[in-house]
C-alpha cells in the first residue's frame, strides 16, 4: 500500500499569519463632544477642569482614539492637553476613530517584525483568517519581506498564489 506523504508539511514553505501581530489591547474612544458645552461649544475654563478632574486610570494601557464628533469647532490645544492626560496611562493614542487606532497600531506591529528570519524563504502569508488583516496590512508585509525573501505567496500552503519570486 502507498503511503500517503503529506507534501505540503515536507515543504520548505513558511507561513505567516498577519492576525498574529493584531494588537493586544483594547481600543477605546475619548470623544471631545462629552466635553463640551451643550455638546458643541468648546468653554477653556470648563474644559481645562473637566479634564483635571477626570479619571484618566479608565485609559491604563488602552489604545485610545481620540476624536470629536460633533461638528464643533475644537482648537488644537485642546487635543494637546487631552494627550498630556493619556500619555501616562495608556499603551498608545493618537487622534481618529477606533479604526484609525486599529490599524496604526496594527502597521506598527507589524514593522517590528525582524525580516532577518526571512532572508531567502519561501513564505505565504495566510489569507484567511477570522477577523481579517485588510489591504495596508498585506500591502505592509510585502513591502517589508520584498527585498529579503526568495518568494512570496498568498493563501493557505495548499492552495496558494503566487505574489513575488526572487530572480
Amino acid at each position: 500500500m502507498d503511503e500517503i506523504v503529506n507534501k505540503v508539511a515536507q515543504s520548505a514553505l513558511t507561513t505567516l499569519d498577519l492576525e498574529d501581530y493584531y494588537p493586544k489591547e483594547e481600543v477605546v474612544v475619548f470623544d471631545i463632544k462629552d466635553h463640551l458645552f451643550m455638546g458643541l461649544i468648546l468653554k477653556e475654563k470648563d474644559f481645562r477642569a473637566a479634564m483635571q478632574d477626570l479619571d484618566w486610570e479608565l485609559y491604563r494601557n488602552k489604545n485610545v482614539a481620540i476624536t470629536c464628533t460633533a461638528d464643533a469647532v475644537v482648537p488644537m490645544w485642546a487635543y494637546m492637553l487631552i494627550m498630556t492626560y493619556l500619555e501616562p496611562v495608556v499603551h498608545y493614542a493618537a487622534f481618529g476613530d477606533a479604526d484609525f487606532v486599529f490599524k496604526t497600531l496594527f502597521l506598527q506591529n507589524l514593522g517590528k517584525i525582524d525580516t532577518a528570519e526571512y532572508v531567502d524563504k519561501r513564505i505565504v502569508i495566510k489569507g484567511c483568517g477570522d477577523k481579517g488583516a485588510g489591504e495596508a496590512a498585506y500591502v505592509e508585509i510585502t513591502r517589508l519581506l520584498r527585498p529579503v525573501v526568495k518568494s512570496i505567496m498568498y493563501g493557505e500552503p495548499c492552495s496558494t498564489v503566487p505574489i513575488y519570486k526572487k530572480k
